[in-house]
């Protein structure tokens, strides 16, 4: 399988990374560090790629994305993973240019890539398109109000563009629960270490999303056991 992640610098992204390659399959991934995508072309040769870019800039995902599909076949499963969280605090304490960053990346990022990627797909008429949705993409909590926005966005999107592909495919809003990461812990702080690590995550949700197929087009699932 070839397989295409954003955000595959740290967090979530990674730990699917190293376990998709543990498995066989070939990821393509983006992540906004050039230090850890130069660890990772250094960890990971081909037939695996992986490219410095910001998927909140449409350009540049156009340029990944050319490059990725001249050299490779078109992925079986893209996968945006690539995601920011607010500062903590009040909706009306969140500034325009922080709230602007995390729409930019969580949302705009989302359809930059599918912009790019999924017509290729859509031509041959396979293929899984995964956005990582979250638990505050279905509820709410207090000062993060930026972030639910963009994961309830990142839902109905996704089950818009369900209603759009070919008979075939796939595009599935996945929850992957409570972990520790990064980002878990700027909301929660040494609560977050109560949760577990990204590697034991992925070592369930990497064979959980492989098995996703038409069968699970629009469907809201979520990865299973990390739901805190």
């Amino acid at each position: 399988m070839k397989i295409v992640i954003t955000g595959v610098t740290r967090g979530l992204g990674r730990a699917l990374t190293k376990k998709f390659i543990a498995l066989g399959h070939t990821v393509i991934g983006c992540g906004r560090s050039g230090t850890e995508i130069f660890n990772l072309r250094m960890d990971h040769g081909a037939p695996h790629d992986f490219m410095v870019c910001d998927v909140a800039l449409d350009a540049k995902v156009a340029l990944w994305a050319a490059k990725v599909l001249e050299h490779d076949a078109v992925p079986d499963f893209l996968i945006n993973n690539a995601g920011v969280m607010n500062p903590l605090g009040p909706l009306w304490m969140q500034s325009d240019r922080e709230f602007t960053k995390v729409v930019d990346v969580n949302v705009r990022g989302v359809a930059n890539v599918i912009r790019h990627f999924v017509p290729a797909m859509v031509a041959k008429k396979k293929g899984v398109i995964v956005n990582l949705s979250s638990g505050w993409g279905r509820g709410v909590a207090p000062e993060v109000a930026p972030y639910c926005a963009t994961k309830w966005a990142i839902e109905g999107l996704t089950k818009a563009l369900a209603e759009e592909l070919p008979a075939g495919m796939a595009a599935v809003p996945l929850n992957p629960g409570v972990i520790d990461t990064d980002m878990l812990r700027a909301c929660w702080a040494e609560g977050a270490a109560d949760h577990p690590k990204a590697e034991a995550w992925a070592e369930v949700a990497a064979p959980f999303i492989l098995k996703l197929g038409a069968k699970d087009n629009g469907r809201s699932l979520s990865v299973g056991g990390f739901n805190g």
